[in-house]
């Protein structure tokens, strides 16, 4: 969320760095709002010392011999009475503007960095380098092609139990499915991040500290007789993991990595990626999750990037990385590194991960401080996928491909899956 501070004090500053965004916002009267808030908490200061002076008077003429009963210390008792009673109904206006300038600001997009390019679309995205060489020959198949002749997953009995877009791995895929989210998990813990395995179900307050809600319900499926949702990237119940409380400066960074299932209506994509494993409504994702130090955040955020990027290097899986313009940020990103593997059957680059710095955005949203001395100030958080499972697995099929119609698996998945290539059962 945006400083509030900001609103009141800076707006243009706001205004400037939305509109890189391609967003155009009236901050005049979320200005007035702050400004109403600032000037209430002023007077109820001033009232507020008013009161304690009057105590201490109460206080110092009781110790000075004047009758307690009296009309004097009578009469100062009516006064701070009075004040209270201000001092209450200033809080109350104070909270009633706190809330309804939180309730707007919730629905503005993180400020991007000054780092970040310009841009107005994924047309503008900066390609920051590659790694590997890329199959290019013709006759290759796609993924889903390999999956229906090897049998590793079958859509159409998906659907009688629940949807379209959903998959269920049979075999070789299921066992390829998870052979690939122990090879990531062991990978990450190699490198020092701390394993959790959160809540699928999160409350409300969850979505909304990670940015989720309100800007993304209508992408997120919601129980409402619970008030749960099925949670969208394990991002989400890693964020509350620390909420509301405050992490001593000396343990930060806090790393972590969280396989969980992930669940996305995907509203306004239909007739795209039908087929296979690119675009469901269910699938697997390990997430990497740092809290930092603010001034650990841009050395951080190469970081995590690089630890995403290993995941591809050791699966032997070529990809390109590309600095996200403006206009192709996430919500609550400040900046964001997108890992696009290669998938050689469909000769296009496809994103697998998204390793973005998020500033204090979530942090302000989630109430995450910490404490040098004492000064409390809020972390700075990061997160990146590493990675989406399906989408390795499509990558992993498709490089993988061999003249013989089966697949050779990466050698460092070996291990993992029990088995050195995939062939028809």
């Amino acid at each position: 969320m945006i400083d509030q501070r900001l609103v009141r004090d800076n707006p243009e500053i706001i205004a400037r760095q939305l509109d890189r965004r391609g967003a155009t916002v009236d901050l005049a009267p979320l200005q007035l709002i702050a400004r109403q808030q600032k000037n209430l908490e002023e007077q109820r200061n001033t009232l507020h010392a008013e009161g304690n002076l009057i105590s201490k008077e109460v206080g110092l003429k009781i110790k000075g011999g004047i009758d307690p009963e009296g009309g004097e210390v009578a009469a100062l008792r009516q006064r701070g009475s009075t004040i209270k009673q201000k001092v209450a109904a200033l809080e109350e206006k104070e909270r009633q503007l706190s809330s309804e300038l939180r309730d707007q600001l919730l629905s503005f997009p993180n400020l991007p960095s000054l780092l970040c390019p310009d841009g107005k679309d994924e047309n503008d995205n900066v390609e920051v380098r590659r790694w590997g060489t890329l199959r290019t020959e013709d006759g290759l198949e796609e993924h889903w092609q390999i999956a229906q002749r090897l049998n590793l997953f079958d859509a159409e009995r998906s659907v009688r139990i629940a949807q379209s877009r959903f998959i269920t791995l049979i075999g070789q895929g299921a066992r390829l499915e998870r052979g690939l989210i122990n090879f990531m998990l062991d990978l990450h813990i190699s490198k020092g991040y701390r394993e959790v395995m959160p809540p699928v179900l999160v409350n409300t307050a969850s979505l909304t500290g990670s940015g989720q809600l309100p800007k993304f319900a209508e992408e997120s499926f919601h129980c409402t007789k619970d008030d749960l949702w099925l949670t969208p990237t394990a991002e989400v119940p890693v964020t509350s993991l620390h909420r509301d409380e405050i992490i001593p400066a000396d343990q930060l960074p806090l790393r972590y990595v969280a396989y969980s299932p992930c669940f996305r209506r995907e509203a306004g994509s239909y007739g795209r990626d039908t087929r296979g494993l690119i675009r469901l409504h269910q699938f697997n994702k390990v997430e990497l999750y740092w809290f930092v130090h603010p001034d650990q955040a841009e050395e951080a955020h190469q970081q995590i990037t690089a630890d995403a990027e290993a995941v591809l290097q050791a699966l032997g899986l070529p990809y390109r990385t590309l600095d996200l313009c403006t206009g192709d940020l996430g919500f609550s990103a400040q900046r964001t590194y997108d890992l696009e593997v290669w998938l050689p059957g469909a000769g296009v680059f496809r994103e697998i991960s998204s390793c973005s710095i998020c500033g204090d955005f979530q942090a302000r949203r989630s109430a995450i401080r910490t404490k040098e001395g004492r000064n409390t100030k809020f972390v700075h958080t990061l997160n990146g996928s590493g990675l989406a499972v399906g989408r390795t697995m499509a990558a992993v099929l498709e490089t993988g491909q061999q003249r013989d119609g089966s697949i050779l698996l990466p050698k460092a998945l070996v291990p993992y899956v029990g088995l050195e290539q995939l062939e028809p059962e």
